[in-house]
């Protein structure tokens, strides 16, 4: 029985996100093991206050930190198990050299020559990203039942700020993050605002902007469109105050990206808006979410192959009448 495991996945906030579902499984199946994670600077305050975790091990800042294997194999150099869900030969060759006797990882075709238990994946098969994580502690016998992605929301992280009694969250932004970048995937600003305003309506509740640093002309575009000023919180939240507000908001709505993912698993009513991308792959991994899409065809191997030719929100992406109406039923019997 191992004592000492790390889960290693380093990049980006989104797929750290889905894979607490991973951690949970671990903790579950070693309850009583030091778990720590190997993740990068840009996605580790997401995951380092985790009750499930006894520590963090920062990669930097880098999508892909294997790509100087030696300098990663020494810092997980001593634990007797390493899961890896990154599947790329590079973290193959790091986990090999790390000495590590246990290496249960992800293998797309050869990439996992370093493992000795080697999950088989299939890139072309349209499956969720949590799921083929979870295929990991699958293999090391552990029940994944009723596994889904967690995040701790301490509401205490907003103390001092005042915020409106009810308010739906809006975040326009996303698609860029060091591994990738498909700014494509942002729903339009005008797209937000009216479905925004129509679910003000409906849920008697105010609007809160959200985004990054450097987003600052996305959430204004927004603005423009909204018939009065909506509270905008750029670049100024932690993601423990992102998740904050998100858990106590009556509806948080956002593109394929990394926040979203956080507020779903946050436990807040998360409504994903997606279009160049595959919600069999990418939707958020809870109970309480919605992924929502104009079914259209997408490259074989999701999001990695790269954004499709000519796709454009106007013609292939879901309209505002065809999202409200899909979340109000959605809100109507959950």
């Amino acid at each position: 029985m191992p004592q000492r495991i790390v889960l290693i996945q380093p990049c980006c906030i989104g797929d750290v996100i889905l894979a607490t579902a991973t951690l949970t499984a671990l903790r579950r199946g070693y309850p009583t093991a030091h778990i720590a994670w190997a993740v990068g600077s840009w996605a580790r305050a997401a995951i380092e206050n985790h009750p499930l975790l006894d520590a963090i091990i920062d990669t930097g800042t880098t999508a892909n930190p294997a790509k100087n294997p030696l300098k990663l194999a020494r810092q997980l150099h001593g634990f007797d198990l390493a899961v890896s869900l990154v599947r790329s030969p590079w973290m193959s060759v790091a986990v090999l050299l790390s000495g590590i006797p246990q290496r249960a990882g992800l293998s797309s075709g050869w990439r996992g020559f370093g493992y000795n238990i080697r999950v088989s994946i299939n890139p072309y098969e349209a499956r969720h990203e949590a799921q083929i994580y979870l295929d990991v502690p699958r293999a090391l016998g552990i029940d994944v039942n009723g596994c889904y992605a967690n995040v701790p929301a301490d509401l205490t992280a907003l103390n001092g700020y005042s915020l409106p009694a009810r308010y739906i969250v809006i975040n326009p932004c996303g698609g860029q993050n060091p591994g990738m970048e498909m700014s494509i995937k942002r729903w339009l600003p005008q797209n937000f605002a009216a479905l925004g305003q129509r679910l003000t309506t409906d849920l008697n509740a105010d609007i809160i902007l959200l985004g990054g640093p450097g987003d600052q002309a996305i959430v204004e575009a927004v603005q423009t469109y909204l018939d009065k000023p909506a509270r905008a919180f750029i670049g100024e939240l932690s993601f423990p105050q992102i998740a904050a507000l998100a858990a106590q908001s009556q509806l948080y709505i956002g593109n394929d990206t990394g926040l979203t993912h956080l507020a779903a698993a946050a436990g807040a009513r998360t409504v994903m808006i997606l279009g160049p991308s595959d919600p069999a792959r990418y939707a958020p991994f809870t109970p309480h979410s919605l992924a929502i899409w104009k079914p259209t065809p997408l490259k074989r191997g999701g999001v990695a192959s790269g954004t499709p030719e000519n796709w454009s929100w106007e013609r292939d992406g879901i309209s505002v009448e065809a999202a409200y109406q899909q979340i109000i039923e959605w809100l109507a019997h959950p």
